[in-house]
């Protein structure tokens, strides 16, 4: 599919720019040069479909959590409010149809660390009502949900309540997200869900032995599964003990494209979530320079645009309810 007026549908699958909406010396509706991404970036780029996080800072952490998701979703709501013109949050199927058949951008809400939700079917329902759309159950710390790969080598999986809450997001239609889980965490996170779960940016291990990223046991785990991971800019991501580049970058594309298909890449910049970027991919709207990148490298035009667009847009298609139940 290909956006109105352009050339590729892009769809990105991780941004931490919801904190920026604080900052007066950034305007979300204008072109900025503090940050990686805003309103006129994101035009400019193509990008059709933009997942932004609800980042819960460790200081906040565990008695605040709830304080500052709801003030984030606040700072969320203030910007497509006063961009609907131009932006639309969605939260079931028809909302993403209506907007993929017009000019908008489609927002899609999303929760990176689930203590805020502290282990509640209700909690849940009431972000659900808020237009909640995606949730990663932790970020790298063990919490009442699951383990992080921060736990190190003491890590467990999800706890009961992680679980319960898994099957919770997949009846209302909540893509779960499984970055930043521990190893245990994430096998039984794909055993557990019912409907594609998507890794919101990671890379592969194989190539940068981070934890964070996925190795090649876990990619084929999550192509079984139906699954997509977005692979991330972050260089300490990419590259270990060599320069990370553009190119550094398109050799994670390849092999995870040769270990699991073509078929579970997708993009997760995790752009303003990063304080160091790729020279060749300063800013979102620097994404078509990954395309061409993307087509040097010997994917097809329909590979590419599976990759920048295609499977994620597989994935919450494959996630949203039709209509909102609650």
């Amino acid at each position: 599919m290909k956006p109105v007026g352009g050339s590729l549908f892009i769809a990105d699958g991780h941004c931490d720019t919801v904190h920026l909406f604080a900052e007066k010396d950034y305007h979300f509706g204008c072109r900025n040069t503090k940050g990686h991404l805003d309103l006129c970036r994101l035009r400019e780029a193509g990008v059709k479909l933009q997942f932004f996080a609800l980042f819960i800072e460790p200081e906040y952490k565990p008695y605040r959590s709830l304080e500052r998701a709801l003030q984030l979703v606040g700072l969320f709501w203030g910007e497509i409010n006063r961009h609907r013109e131009e932006m639309m949050l969605i939260k079931t199927a028809k909302d993403l149809e209506n907007c993929l058949q017009g000019p908008k951008i489609a927002a899609l809400m999303a929760l990176e660390g689930g203590e805020p939700l502290e282990g509640s079917t209700e909690i849940v329902e009431v972000f659900y009502r808020l237009g909640l759309r995606s949730v990663g159950l932790t970020w790298n710390q063990r919490n009442g949900l699951a383990d992080g790969v921060g736990v190190g080598r003491a890590a467990g999986g999800l706890t009961e309540a992680g679980k319960n809450l898994v099957r919770t997001f997949n009846r209302l239609g909540i893509i779960v997200d499984a970055a930043h889980l521990a190893p245990r965490s994430f096998y039984d996170l794909l055993e557990t869900a019912e409907r594609p779960v998507l890794v919101s940016h990671a890379n592969a291990k194989a190539l940068c032995a981070h934890p964070r990223n996925l190795d090649d046991e876990q990619l084929l785990a999550l192509r079984a599964q139906g699954g997509v991971v977005g692979m991330t800019f972050y260089p300490g991501f990419i590259a270990e003990n060599r320069t990370a580049n553009l190119e550094a970058l398109l050799d994670h594309f390849c092999h995870v494209a040769d270990v699991a298909g073509v078929e579970i890449l997708a993009l997760g910049s995790d752009f303003d979530g990063i304080d160091a970027v790729l020279p060749e991919l300063p800013d979102v709207a620097s994404l078509p320079v990954l395309a061409e990148g993307l087509k040097r490298r010997g994917f097809s035009e329909a590979e590419v645009q599976a990759i920048l667009g295609g499977n994620i847009l597989r994935l919450v298609r494959g996630n949203l309810l039709q209509e909102e139940i609650l």
